[in-house]
């Protein structure tokens, strides 16, 4: 197959398929190293293999579609930053250079929701593809280089309780783990731990923006200090002797009641510690709340950033004015797993990283897409056609592009008459020819002129002959 080769001064050329009716993008197989965030709380350094599909070719106004797909390349994986017990979603944000007709930077993305909890370091799955797109609207030729790839986690919003005899909390000394306490306390698994010595502390660390301390309500309760990352609460002491409103409560054995709760926190890890102040008063714990409220964007701790260490890569786009629309990109439903393949872009690896993009070492957490403008229409001398896109942009789930709708709506501007006009006297028309009148005096004399001609004719001939027979004679 013909192919043109494209490439970067001093790198890897990658392989572009010739241009034809059938193949019109060009795919271009990198690989990645992903560092920092959930790569550290997964195998350390996670290696990816990737598969950037590019048009060609292009006409003024179709949208340029990028589409990418992601998948390991080794048994290295992402790790979950943290004990999840509802999951989370991974999001990914790539970087796609554009130089040539004009200067700008794709922004694909994707995300996937993780399923069922996890523990600190569950491999974590990747979306199956990310996209992005950007109108053309003039003619030229584009530069296509991929650049980096960040790869963000989310935890979901929730509110998990965690009883009292749960390993991560730690208990000093003095305290006493009574099990199978009354239904009617209405305790947390019917257990909690009690302490009547002074001083006596349990602390607990978590990941979230808030945390709730459930006990007993009794009588024979003492206050109880609370600490928040080694600084007192807010507030910072409280009495399950007493009710909201400062009196002495009725009560004995009321479980189940939350005491005291905080919200605000900055997401993530978080300490809070408890401790008896009386001696021979009940200082218990019978439950934690960790709350997590909805997020804004990903925590910037969580982000692993994935440098190229394969040969950069480029491809080039030609945009033409017009004609036949080329087909759509169509890749593949999985990434390349070998290294090269007829086709398709032939990636050599190398040594160290390379950074693409230097312009994004600090992205902002949550990237969006800059499209370029849309198209104005350009109609031709002849018959104009106007095209009217209509591209949505979606953060793909486990889909490698965009959902596109294109409505072409063909405008008649002729250039010549709709209906050919027959002159008059032609045979479909059923009119008569014009007459043309013609001067009488012109007549007669052309008359004359000829009668006169024929009179000199006739003298010139009887004299030949009158000649001839004296001649003869």
């Amino acid at each position: 197959m013909a192919a043109l080769a494209l490439g970067l001064a001093g790198t890897a050329a990658i392989v572009v398929p010739a241009v034809t009716a059938e193949a019109n993008t060009a795919d271009l197989v990198v690989d990645y190293a992903c560092q920092q965030g959930i790569a550290t709380s997964g195998s350390g350094t996670v290696h990816l293999r990737t598969k950037l599909t590019v048009p060609t070719t292009l006409n003024v106004g179709d949208p340029l579609n990028v589409s990418w797909k992601l998948g390991y390349k080794d048994a290295t994986r992402l790790g979950a930053p943290a004990l999840l017990p509802n999951g989370g979603r991974v999001e990914v944000t790539g970087r796609v250079n554009l130089s040539g007709s004009w200067i700008g930077q794709l922004q694909p993305k994707g995300f996937v929701d993780q399923p069922g909890a996890m523990v600190k370091g569950t491999p974590l799955k990747l979306p199956e593809g990310i996209a992005d797109f950007a109108y053309t609207d003039r003619e030229g030729t584009l530069t296509v280089k991929p650049g980096k790839l960040f790869i963000d986690f989310r935890p979901p919003a929730s509110e998990v309780v965690v009883n009292d005899d749960d390993p991560r909390i730690s208990y000093g000394p003095g305290w006493e783990d009574l099990n199978d306490q009354p239904s009617q306390n209405n305790d947390n698994h019917l257990d909690l731990h009690r302490t009547t010595a002074k001083d006596a502390w349990a602390s607990f660390t978590f990941t979230g923006t808030g945390i709730d301390y459930i006990a007993q309500r009794d009588q024979r309760a003492g206050p109880v200090d609370i600490y928040v990352d080694n600084e007192p609460g807010t507030p910072p002491r409280v009495d399950p002797s007493r009710n909201e409103d400062g009196t002495v409560v009725n009560d004995a054995n009321k479980g189940g009641q939350t005491l005291w709760k905080f919200r605000g926190l900055k997401f993530g890890e978080h300490t809070i510690s408890v401790k008896n102040v009386e001696d021979d008063k009940w200082g218990q714990l019978d439950a934690f709340r960790v709350v997590t409220r909805e997020l804004a964007n990903p925590p910037q701790e969580y982000r692993a950033t994935c440098e190229i260490v394969s040969a950069p890569v480029a491809v080039q786009v030609k945009i033409g004015g017009g004609g036949d629309n080329p087909a759509s990109p169509s890749p593949d439903s999985s990434p390349d797993t070998s290294p090269s393949a007829s086709a398709s872009a032939s990636v050599s690896p190398s040594a160290s990283p390379t950074d693409e993009n230097p312009g994004d070492e600090s992205p902002s957490p949550s990237p969006s897409a800059t499209p370029s403008p849309s198209p104005s229409a350009s109609p031709s001398p002849a018959a104009a056609q106007t095209q009217n896109y209509v591209v949505t942009a979606v953060v793909t789930q486990g889909s490698p592009s965009p959902t596109a709708t294109r409505t072409v709506t063909l405008t008649a501007t002729p250039s010549v008459a709709q209906v050919a006009i027959t002159p008059q006297g032609g045979a479909q028309t059923g009119e008569a020819p014009e007459r043309v009148s013609f001067s009488g005096m012109l007549l007669i004399g052309s008359g004359g002129a000829l009668l006169l001609i024929g009179m000199l004719s006739g003298v010139a001939l009887l004299r030949r002959r009158a000649a001839h027979s004296g001649e003869r004679g």
